[in-house]
């Protein structure tokens, strides 16, 4: 499963079966970013439903290689995945992510209000193929 974890929402993608591909699933909403309770128990829910054994969490450095405000949360966001799951809890680099998302969807001529209420989804699904793929590199 990858995770593309911003203020407001969490991205989630799921690969198939095979390990060769990510697909988006869904954008889980938050109303505010303190409150992770019912983000939890939707991700509960995904984890049982895909029987996911490991998850892949957007990393945000910054394009200079650093570690901001944005990491610092995502560090603790990653402490209360592990606490709760017992998974793995892989940080992917994500730089760029989401501009790479948002040019695929515009390529895709979708509206801005459109692209608004995916973009979250297709950035996880671009931080789960990038694991992917480097994983698979890594068999070869």
């Amino acid at each position: 499963m990858g995770l593309d974890f911003g203020s407001k929402t969490i991205g989630v993608s799921m690969s198939d079966p095979f390990g060769w591909t990510a697909q988006g699933i869904e954008t889980i909403g938050r109303d505010q970013e303190e409150s992770m309770k019912p983000s939890l128990q939707r991700l509960e829910q995904i984890i049982k439903e895909y029987t996911v054994d490991t998850i892949v969490l957007g990393f945000p450095k910054n394009m200079n290689n650093t570690e901001g405000p944005r990491c610092e949360k995502t560090l603790a966001f990653k402490e209360r995945l592990d606490k709760r799951f017992k998974l793995p809890v892989i940080l992917c680099d994500e730089r760029l992510s989401t501009v790479a998302a948002e040019r695929s969807l515009l390529e895709a001529d979708m509206s801005r209000a459109k692209r608004k209420t995916v973009i979250d989804k297709m950035a996880a699904v671009y931080i789960l193929q990038g694991y992917l793929d480097r994983k698979d590199i890594k068999k070869t």
